[in-house]
């Protein structure tokens, strides 16, 4: 049986929330949790069972790997208030501030050098304030 057919909903979302909270940490998915509402429940859900039970659970990849994919991403969606919460995100999954910087300096190349640019001020803000 694959994983997926192994995976209830319920488990799913048990899962989702367990690895949510460890890369996010507890008070980022709480204010979450706390602004969830009937119109927002149902994404919420999805979120935490894919994003988090399904795709960031998976054995495949390592978190810090994960990470990096993910500030990618963020800066070439150009989703910059996301992009803030991953550079909290990919610190707590081990990647340096050296390591965020190279990811950006990769991303002035494939992504745009105004992405970039904007995405080096998002990074440099959150690092400040998480020292």
């Amino acid at each position: 049986m694959s994983r997926d057919q192994d995976m209830t909903d319920e488990r799913r979302h048990a899962e989702g929330m367990k690895t949510r909270r460890e890369v996010l940490g507890d008070a980022h998915v709480d204010r979450a949790q706390a602004r969830t509402d009937a119109f927002t429940a149902d994404f919420q859900d999805l979120i935490t069972r894919y994003a988090w039970g399904e795709i960031w659970s998976r054995p495949g990849l390592d978190r810090r790997t994960r990470s990096c994919i993910t500030l990618t991403a963020m800066v070439a969606g150009g989703h910059l208030e996301e992009l803030a919460m991953h550079v909290r995100a990919a610190l707590r999954n081990g990647l340096t501030r050296d390591e965020i910087k190279e990811v950006l300096l990769q991303t002035a190349i494939y992504c745009g050098v105004p992405a970039a640019n904007s995405a080096f001020a998002v990074a440099q803000r959150v690092l400040a304030e998480e020292e």
